[in-house]
């Protein structure tokens, strides 16, 4: 059932039908990545479509479309108690109007894991802040041998219980988050 937020963007689960707008928004998003780390050699700017199509037979996530337009995506999965959140990608004339972080909970209100973790690259200080304000916490940083480091951040999500009836996220006391 999709999801509406602000501005009428509406959020729904991702789907192998998505792809071809997905990594349209998947390299647009990540251009400026690019152009921080000075390579364009990086996975979601090197995926195939038939990569990203076979990978969303078996993905969860969510999109974002404002009047139709896919604006944003997030693929997730979870493992042991982890929810794990990669790709986040937000078309550029759209960043900055909260559908990162509408993204992010809708995919932590609809898990049942302990946790949530992604990682975004040391010199992505936007991103860091943005997950930072999101409630992740660093938890490690990973030298990659160039002087970068994928920075590691988690979130306790045990407080949030999963409500099936649409409700918002409550926390374990009831009241809605």
């Amino acid at each position: 059932m999709p999801v509406t937020v602000a501005d009428d963007i509406v959020l729904a689960r991702i789907s192998p039908d998505d792809a071809g707008e997905v990594l349209t928004i998947q390299r647009a998003a990540f251009v400026s990545e690019a152009l921080i780390y000075g390579s364009v050699d990086m996975p979601p700017l090197v995926q195939t479509l038939d990569e990203l199509a076979a990978e969303l037979r078996h993905a969860d996530g969510w999109v974002a479309r404002l009047s139709g337009r896919l604006v944003g995506a997030i693929r997730t999965r979870e493992a042991d108690g982890l929810l794990l959140i990669g790709r986040i990608a937000i078309a550029p004339d759209m960043q900055g109007f909260g559908i990162g972080r509408a993204l992010l909970e809708a995919a932590e209100a609809d898990s049942d894991a302990e946790q949530a973790e992604l990682f975004t690259g040391s010199l992505s200080e936007a991103n860091i802040r943005l997950y930072e304000h999101c409630g992740y916490v660093e938890t490690e940083r990973v030298e990659k041998g160039d002087g970068i480091q994928e920075v590691f951040l988690r979130k306790d999500l045990r407080r949030r219980t999963r409500t099936d009836d649409g409700d918002p996220p409550r926390s374990a006391d009831g009241n809605p988050d």
